[in-house]
């Protein structure tokens, strides 16, 4: 069972802007009428003609906007909606069948030109009914198609917000399980450094899970995030790594998208560190004007399948999650130049 639709403040004010184009054809006569003769007999006169001209268009129009538009010819049901608008337009027209008949009764020997003169004027009138329900189906189909137009960019608004939500919340135990491993092979090494580490952990994990609920976030704020984490890696790297890191920032306000490169930062450490070879990871964001770009360079050391220090969806996350925030506001640059691996995020706001 259909329940009926809410009429809102926007349908008033679509019927009372349509009943105010209708009252102003109807009063143009007789108030042109009124102005150039003062007399309010010939006025009324008017009023009256025009209402008998236009009452039955006037009827046709809204039957078919309100009616048989949206419950006969938007629903496919064509025939239906012709034979009731011929019923419509004959029936609120009758006057000139009945006019047909009476002239005939009484002037049974009137000319062949009087009678084309008679039923040219009924079809012309009957066109015009016609021609007013074509204009009733365009206007609606127009307004409708505009509404279905907003409802599908509303639709798509909530679509993109949950998708960002529910990548954001993909981040967030992506980055855990990658610090765990990372603690784990600590505890083993120096027990007092992995407690440290687990207090530098607990920091990043109250950040990730109280700062990052809005849709952005000053970017002071993730160079922090990003530094405390960048400390906790180097805590597993031997003396055959370097990692450098360099924040430039102008405006510590500038607003970005939370826990945005942090999936490039995990992936630089996850392929870019060697137990056995020289290792390097360098890393730089900086912030000029309306601009944010985002520099990592690390050797290239690919896991094999037996790793399980990640899943490879950080890269795919932050691509998307660029994608939808930024759009047509921002560059991805990714390279692979010899055992050097180089990915480059340029972002414009404004």
């Amino acid at each position: 069972m259909q329940t009926m639709k809410t009429i809102t403040k926007k349908d008033l004010w679509l019927f009372l802007a349509q009943a105010a184009v209708w009252l102003l054809m109807m009063l143009v006569l007789p108030l042109a009428t009124f102005i150039s003769t003062r007399n309010w007999e010939s006025t009324s006169t008017s009023l009256t003609m025009v209402w008998q001209l236009l009452r039955a268009p006037l009827v046709v129009y809204f039957a078919n906007f309100y009616l048989l538009g949206p419950y006969l010819f938007f629903r496919q049901r064509y025939w239906q909606f012709v034979v009731c608008n011929l019923l419509l337009i004959l029936g609120m027209n009758y006057g000139f069948f009945y006019g047909y008949f009476l002239i005939k009764e009484r002037v049974p020997a009137m000319d062949g030109r009087a009678w084309i003169g008679f039923f040219s004027g009924a079809f012309m009138f009957l066109l015009l009914n016609i021609i007013i329900a074509a204009v009733a189906i365009g206007i609606r189909h127009f307004i409708r198609i505009r509404r279905i137009r907003q409802q599908l960019q509303d639709e798509k608004a909530k679509n993109t917000e949950a998708e960002l939500a529910w990548l954001k919340n993909q981040i967030n135990p992506h980055f855990l399980f990658n610090t765990l491993n990372n603690i784990s092979s600590l505890t083993q090494i120096d027990p007092d450094a992995a407690q440290d580490a687990i207090a530098q952990l607990s920091d990043l994990l109250r950040y990730a899970m109280y700062e990052t609920n809005k849709k952005t976030v000053p970017v002071q704020g993730e160079v922090e995030f990003m530094r405390n984490y960048i400390s906790l890696m180097k805590l597993r790297c031997n003396d055959k790594a370097v990692v450098n890191a360099q924040f430039n920032i102008q405006n510590p306000q500038y607003p970005i998208a939370p826990l945005l490169f942090i999936s490039l930062v995990e992936n630089a450490f996850k392929h870019g560190l060697s137990s056995s070879r020289p290792s390097s990871v360098d890393i730089s964001l900086t912030q000029k004007d309306e601009q944010l770009q985002f520099c990592c360079d690390n050797t290239n050391y690919p896991k094999d399948d037996a790793d399980r220090s990640g899943s490879g969806i950080g890269l795919e996350n932050t691509r998307r999650r660029l994608e939808l925030m930024y759009h047509d506001r921002y560059q991805w640059q990714q390279s692979l130049e010899g055992d050097i691996y180089h990915v480059e995020v340029t972002i414009k706001n404004g």
